[in-house]
């Protein structure tokens, strides 16, 4: 089946309890410029948003301004979390028709929204849990982000003092559905949006002592968009993913993995801002170069700064995941440099899955 034309991921949209404090807290930890705002003061009523950027990268917080709100349950039922993943589309109702012919549940018909900047276009289809894809079209539109959005005042917010860490695109998105959905979401996917499976792991690949999950990985025709997609499997305790689902109370969005082109630079920029990252033992770093071959970096300074390496064919990657950005054990963020390899880490997953479970044992949930 073809695919819809997807042009890239145009931003995450996240609901949050308070936008403006997430706001302050992703413009300081991971060094977003906040760019624009929505709110009381650009006659906007219902919510507030703060649109933040780095490199291609967008994220908008949104938060209700009542209790009216008609996403203002998601808080209690999730807590902060990924509501929308937007996609640029070359035409907005084509796409939109096109993927309701092929069985997407719709949730917003198309509209076009105008101002004196012109005209944005977006319409909203059903995915896993009550998470969405948006179809988004800013062809023909001038302004700052989207109508009803006005460049940040800086009375309000200090752009200028957002330190960038080197975080350039987003690189894939990771969703936890329920155990036996994987293949309809995979199914979903490639039926509706026309994507291809690109990998898959099983609970051989992806297991410890004590739990298991498995994945398999879609993406669009041009690869830029990618989705793995994980599912609990049967294990002697609780896994990661079975944790998520109690936490977030269903399906969702698990982690987002950010593009660096210098890691160890990044690394250390996002630890001197204070975020946290789960630490794996010493000994994996014990003949590194023996299981991945030669690399450029320094291995010393990858185990000071906890950065995991795998290979594949095409050449080798880092990475290193942050520990839950929020007090609920869910939605996570993966920092990752590509060297040549379209992998996903496998080679890692055993000791990323054993470094969760230990941080799962502190807080009980294992």
């Amino acid at each position: 089946m073809t695919d819809i034309p997807l042009r890239k991921i145009d931003h995450v949209r996240f609901f949050v309890g308070n936008a403006r404090q997430s706001a302050f807290f992703y413009r300081n930890a991971f060094g977003f410029d906040v760019i624009a705002y929505a709110g009381l003061e650009t006659r906007v009523k219902h919510e507030a948003g703060y649109v933040l950027r780095q490199g291609e990268i967008t994220f908008v917080l949104t938060s209700p301004l009542s209790k009216d709100h008609p996403e203002a349950q998601r808080l209690v039922l999730h807590g902060d979390g990924v509501m929308d993943i937007a996609l640029d589309v070359p035409d907005v109702p084509a796409a939109f028709a096109e993927a309701v012919r092929r069985g997407a549940v719709p949730v917003q018909p198309p509209q076009a929204f105008e101002d004196e900047f012109g005209v944005f276009e977006s319409a909203v289809i059903k995915a896993y849990g009550d998470t969405t894809h948006s179809f988004v079209n800013r062809d023909r539109y001038r302004g700052i982000f989207a109508p009803g959005y006005r460049p940040i005042d800086p009375e309000r917010y200090q752009p200028s003092t957002a330190r960038p860490v080197g975080l350039v695109a987003i690189d894939h998105l990771v969703a936890n559905v329920e155990e036996g959905r994987m293949n309809d979401w995979v199914d979903f996917y490639r039926n509706v949006l026309g994507f291809t499976q690109l990998i898959s792991f099983d609970d051989k690949d992806i297991s410890t002592e004590y739990s298991a999950l498995m994945s398999k990985v879609v993406q669009n025709g041009s690869g830029r968009i990618k989705f793995p997609i994980n599912e609990p499997a049967k294990g002697k305790r609780r896994s990661q993913i079975e944790e998520y689902l109690q936490y977030y109370s269903g399906p969702g969005v698990q982690h987002i993995a950010l593009i660096t082109g210098d890691i160890i630079k990044t690394v250390r920029a996002l630890r001197a801002n204070d975020v946290s990252f789960l630490r794996v033992p010493r000994t994996y770093y014990d003949n590194l170069t023996d299981r991945v071959g030669a690399i450029h970096e320094d291995v010393a300074e990858l185990a000071e700064l906890g950065i995991l390496v795998d290979r594949d064919d095409e050449g080798y990657m880092l990475q290193i995941f942050t520990k839950p950005v929020s007090d609920r054990p869910t939605l996570f963020f993966e920092v990752i440099q590509r060297r040549g390899s379209r992998s996903f880490g496998k080679g890692n997953f055993k000791a990323l899955f054993e470094a969760i479970e230990r941080e799962q044992e502190l807080r009980g949930t294992l």
